[in-house]
């Protein structure tokens, strides 16, 4: 029998798994991505005013705080590894995405739910790899804004700077972006920052402060503050947490290798 020389778990595997059923809200938490289809009823996430309907797809960094609006069902996984963390890098906020652009996602985390298998939680990331804001048209300023802040978050002061540069006021992008992604620009760029700090802190060669400079905080104390309030723990445990998955295997002594 084969054996790979490296570790699937340091890619994508599936650290939980997380079942709403009924009217009872939960909260999702734990490092990772979570994935989530909900199948029946519409369901309100975090803040956002516009609720998750049959059939969409649930993307998004924990704490994830799901409000049922009514009888609702949603099977959710949490990934875990270098793959959802790239992911997580890209997406911003957490959303709801339109099930429609990734049909074989419910199938997929259905078969987690009976039996999880990492082969599958890495088939559930790649068919979610569609659901993003294309599926959706958004409106120009919104797609514009979210654009700005994915390529500029380093540099970015907040979202008064972002408002002037997009040329409308504060209050109006505000109100527009929130309207259509579910969470205020400025929440959206916090997340951004936070993935962002979370690639960084997998790499021993970064300290705290020079990560703060590359993702737009003020200093390392301040980083820790918004961290352990988004994330839950500071960015030191979730260092620690993380680094068993970068632990790459050694390669078995030259003797014990096998020749085809």
């Amino acid at each position: 029998m084969w054996k790979l020389i490296f570790d699937a778990e340091s890619f994508c595997t599936a650290a939980e798994i997380a079942e709403l059923d009924g009217k009872t809200p939960k909260t999702l938490t734990g490092a990772g991505l979570w994935v989530g289809v909900l199948s029946r009823g519409e369901c309100l996430l975090n803040d956002s005013e516009r609720p998750g309907q049959s059939g969409d797809i649930l993307l998004g960094a924990s704490p994830l705080t799901l409000t049922p609006c009514g009888d609702c069902h949603l099977v959710a996984v949490r990934l875990t590894g270098q793959c959802p963390d790239a992911c997580l890098l890209s997406l911003g906020a957490a959303r709801w995405a339109d099930g429609a652009s990734c049909p074989g996602a419910a199938e997929l985390l259905a078969q987690m739910h009976s039996a999880p298998a990492d082969p599958v939680a890495y088939g559930v990331l790649c068919a979610v790899a569609k659901a993003d804001e294309t599926s959706r048209p958004l409106p120009p300023l919104v797609a514009e804004a979210m654009t700005a802040i994915r390529q500029n978050y380093m540099a970015l002061y907040g979202v008064e700077e972002l408002s002037e540069q997009l040329g409308v006021t504060k209050s109006h992008l505000v109100r527009v972006f929130k309207q259509e992604i579910g969470v205020p620009p400025g929440k959206y760029l916090t997340n951004i920052r936070i993935e962002a700090v979370k690639s960084l802190l997998l790499s021993d060669e970064y300290n705290l402060e020079t990560i703060a400079g590359l993702t737009g905080f003020s200093g390392a104390n301040y980083l820790c503050r918004v961290f352990k309030r988004e994330v839950g723990i500071s960015p030191a445990a979730w260092r620690t947490a993380a680094a068993p998955r970068r632990t790459i295997p050694k390669l078995p002594p030259r003797s014990e290798e096998m020749f085809v």
